[in-house]
């Protein structure tokens, strides 16, 4: 059976704990590289945060070049040029409302270099006062939310496991973070809501995986057979078949909102949004297996009832001759998906007598 279909049918035996070695590399150099690329080139803060005033219009046959001199004239060259969606020109300068005598030249010069009237070129003024208002209360409600899920979590299952949601959550955060800063994509508050948005979903699919793994320690058969680590391996293979559904579902519509009503529509809020959530989705669905899952399984084997449980299974491997590893698969099975039969690879048949199923015996007809 292929990969495919065994994640189909749900029967994964994928060995996380050698992948975590991976991941985990692959998870610092993102947070490396967003670390720099926040240092060097600083997140591009929209008009709602840094205050000032933008104007926009439609503009299909203009470059930023020609854009650039027509502001120019007006003494706003410094003044931020992007084309949205389609063809629609944005233009950001630091300009108070209160200067009207600069606003209506900066809105004459486009409107005179797109062929159009004022009454084409629409404009927008925001103060900086309440720019950090905005920016305040974003960093308060981040708080909070933190706050509120580390409480929650430690009640329903413990402080580990609510430490190790918050760490993955933070990695979520810088990697989406980091991403917007190194691609310069503008910050607004469609993607503030994008970010709690995407932290509520990866929490969501963490807390998936720690309910599960809570249900494999209950089992009496695993009880003192097998490491926390192989036990939280487990309950991964059990609900990958649900994150990676979950993660599809969610991922289309997203797709779809940030094709069709970005290119097809025009519509920038969306795409401000929908940028975030796709990023924000992907990153979620692989902390909550790579991110989360060994930073629980981390603490939880410093706690000394599973230090005292991996001792003793070392020392049963030993006097068997074996692995812990070989001692685990009596309890949760196999880590690594058994090799397909072949010419060369018979598939091997029961050693022990009486372990073969017997064929059902026929009924006997009535005379």
């Amino acid at each position: 059976m292929s990969r495919l279909q065994r994640l189909w049918r749900n029967q994964t035996q994928v060995d996380f704990p050698v992948l975590w070695k991976t991941t985990l590399k692959v998870s610092a150099a993102l947070i490396l590289i967003s670390a720099i690329a926040l240092l060097v080139r600083g997140v591009n803060l929209g008009i709602e945060f840094e205050g000032g005033t933008v104007w926009e219009a439609s503009a299909p046959d203009v470059s930023t070049a020609d854009v650039r001199d027509a502001l120019r004239g007006v003494g706003q060259a410094d003044a931020k040029i992007q084309f949205v969606g389609v063809d629609v020109l944005r233009v950001r300068a630091e300009l108070d409302a209160t200067d009207a005598t600069s606003v209506a030249q900066v809105s004459l010069a486009l409107a005179n270099l797109i062929g159009q009237t004022v009454d084409d070129v629409s404009f927008n003024s925001i103060s900086a006062s309440w720019g950090s208002e905005i920016t305040s209360k974003a960093v308060r409600a981040l708080i909070v939310f933190f706050i509120v899920v580390a409480i929650y979590i430690t009640l329903t299952l413990e402080w580990r496991m609510a430490l190790a949601a918050l760490v993955a959550v933070a990695h979520d955060i810088v990697i989406t973070v980091g991403i917007y800063a190194l691609f310069q994509f503008e910050v607004t508050p469609a993607t503030v809501i994008a970010f709690l948005t995407i932290m509520g979903y990866s929490l969501y699919d963490t807390l998936v995986v720690f309910d599960k793994n809570r249900d494999y320690q209950r089992r009496s058969a695993l009880v003192g057979r097998a490491t926390y680590t192989r036990i939280m391996n487990s309950a991964l293979n059990t609900v990958l078949l649900r994150s990676v559904n979950t993660t599809i579902t969610s991922v289309l519509p997203v797709l779809s909102m940030l094709v069709i009503g970005t290119l097809v529509l025009g519509a920038v809020t969306l795409a401000e949004f929908a940028v975030a959530l796709l990023i924000g989705l992907l990153v979620g669905t692989y902390s909550s297996l790579f991110v989360a899952a060994p930073a629980a399984a981390w603490m939880k084997e410093r706690q000394p009832e599973f230090v005292e449980q991996r001792e003793r299974l070392e020392a049963r491997a030993q006097s068997r001759g074996a692995t812990v590893q070989d001692v685990e698969e009596v309890a949760v099975g196999p880590s690594s998906p058994a090799p397909a039969p072949s010419a060369d690879r018979p598939t091997r048949q029961p050693s022990q007598p009486g372990t073969a199923i017997p064929p059902r015996p026929r009924k006997r007809k009535r005379r």
